[in-house]
């Protein structure tokens, strides 16, 4: 199963496959350089439908819980000053996701979309300490009567070059739902009550929509 965000870029590229195949086929004679190039092209379709698939994943809708927005690996967690919407301490946690990674973004917790902004920006690495506030970002807050509000922010990195969020203010956010995308990877940052339990560990891999990242009392 692919995301739909995908389903134009693989057909193209599907269409570009093929084409280099026949092209491939007809003008190179040496039978082990065609080969090669042919397992080139094919692998590079193969990274294509690997970065746009889109697995089912078995959420188990809790309100007291946040559970991780993407697929990959935490990088960070420490309190922070939070500046565009709390203006306040929060627990941060970022998830890191590298192009091999599920690329779906996905609502952490059930609620009340109260914000949602897009901002561009620049283009540095993901890991980079001003990504979170300088690289190209959109910003949502979701609020439930357990956690409050809950921020996660979507960065986009040195290759990601569209970030696609479906976040509406009033709308009603379904933890585990699909709540945008970011292609060619990035990382999601995670603001959370200073009170919230932290559930995850630096440098573990989490699984968005089935991780944990934090529970409150």
């Amino acid at each position: 199963m692919f995301h739909k965000e995908g389903h134009k870029i693989i057909f193209i590229t599907l269409v570009i496959v093929v084409g280099s195949f026949f092209l491939i086929d007809a003008f190179i004679a040496v039978e082990w350089l065609r080969k090669s190039l042919m397992l080139l092209v094919l692998g590079f379709f193969v990274l294509i439908l690997q970065f746009f698939r889109n697995p089912k994943r078995s959420t188990n809708p809790d309100e007291k819980q946040a559970v991780s927005p993407v697929d990959g690996k935490v990088v960070v967690i420490e309190e922070v000053q939070e500046n565009e919407f709390f203006k306040d301490k929060r627990i941060q946690v970022s998830v890191f996701m590298s192009p091999v990674n599920v690329h779906v973004t996905r609502f952490p917790i059930s609620g009340n979309v109260t914000y949602s902004k897009y901002h561009p920006g620049k283009y540095l690495v993901a890991w980079h300490p001003k990504a979170s506030e300088e690289n190209e970002r959109t910003t949502v807050v979701v609020e439930n009567k357990h956690f409050g509000k809950i921020l996660y922010r979507q960065i986009a990195g040195a290759l990601a070059k569209r970030i696609v969020n479906y976040a509406k203010v009033d709308m009603q956010a379904k933890q585990g739902g699909d709540s945008g995308f970011i292609k060619f990877g990035s990382r999601v940052d995670l603001f959370l009550p200073l009170d919230a339990k932290i559930k995850v560990e630096l440098n573990q891999k989490v699984r968005g929509g089935e991780s944990i990242i934090a529970e409150i009392k």
